[in-house]
Order: C-alpha cells, then sequence, then structure tokens
C-alpha cells in the first residue's frame, strides 16, 4: 500500500480550514509524475472527511479517475453510492480482503487520521509525497502523533523549477 499525499515544508496537508491553495497549480511535470504513479494503481482508499473536503473543492462531484474508490467511515452506511465503496471495515480487515484479490497497488490517500491509523498496524509499504516550499505554521498534518516508529529507506528524490520536491521512501 502506499501512501500519497502533497504536503507543506512543515508537513500540512492542508491549513486548518481545509484549504490546499499553498500547493499551486500542477505543472506539466506534476502531471506526468501523477499519471506514471496512477498506472501502477487500482484502488483508492481515503477517510470520509477526506471524501467531504473533495467533494466541498469540486462542487460536489468526486471523480475516481478510474479507481475502485473505498471510503472508510463509521457514520455513512455500508455500501456503494456515488462512484465510491463506504465501508466500516478496520484497516486491517479492507487490506486483508484487497489483497487477496488479483490488482495493482493500494492508494492510501488524505488524511492524517486515516494515516495514522493505516500506519499503526504495520499497513504502508511506501510512502510518495509531494513537498512544496512553504510553511504554514499550523494545518492539517498528515502525520498526527500516535502511531509506532517506522523506519523507511529513500528510493528516488526528485526536484521541480519551483522548489518542489517529490520524496519516494519504501519501509525497511
Amino acid at each position: 500500500m502506499v501512501l500519497g499525499a502533497g504536503i507543506s515544508l512543515d508537513g500540512y496537508l492542508a491549513r486548518r480550514d481545509g484549504a490546499v491553495d499553498f500547493l499551486g497549480e500542477m505543472d506539466a511535470e506534476t502531471s506526468r509524475l501523477m499519471a506514471e504513479f496512477f498506472r501502477n494503481v487500482d484502488t483508492a482508499i481515503m477517510g470520509r472527511k477526506t471524501l467531504d473536503a473533495a467533494l466541498a473543492m469540486t462542487g460536489g462531484k468526486y471523480d475516481t479517475y478510474g479507481l475502485v474508490t473505498y471510503v472508510l467511515s463509521r457514520s455513512q452506511p455500508p455500501g456503494e453510492r456515488n462512484g465510491v465503496i463506504f465501508t466500516s471495515q478496520s484497516p486491517e480487515e479492507l487490506v486483508a480482503e484487497l489483497r487477496g484479490r488479483p490488482g495493482k497497488d493500494i492508494f492510501l490517500m488524505g488524511g492524517g487520521e486515516t494515516a495514522r491509523a493505516f500506519l499503526a498496524v504495520g499497513l504502508v509499504d511506501e510512502l510518495r509525497l509531494g513537498v512544496v516550499p512553504e510553511l504554514l505554521g499550523d494545518g492539517l498534518p498528515l502525520f498526527p502523533a500516535g502511531f509506532p516508529q517506522t523506519g523507511f529507506e529513500l528510493v528516488e528524490s526528485r526536484s521541480y523549477g519551483k522548489g518542489s520536491v517529490s520524496l519516494w521512501y519504501r519501509r525497511r
């Protein structure tokens, strides 16, 4: 499973109000990297708060980009609606089910609470981070406290014209 996110230099996914304006516009190189990444995944998992934020940013329409998309939720009943599959399964149950099927990598996206839940039970194999050269000072962290120390090794790093970097780590 690959945890992917765009973050600020100080590790925030978004401002306190959920705004991600600091990430800037996607340039051609970033678009190419994302297309390369998405060729290797066929399933996405996110938390309900991340889905809500995505729906708010897109005017109520979430594009799954062809990925089978699971949304972890304790407030929504399980089942498929509007192109996503709501589930109340634990991270371990869901990932065991998905890994038992043929397919590509699983993309874990979105919020820090979801990242923490998957990191806490050792389900994150890779990190793919896009880091923009902005210090926010406050916001919604990608890595909130509460998960065990986990070692990763750098697979690749790339820098881009406006000072952004992409980092690819694999769990040791």
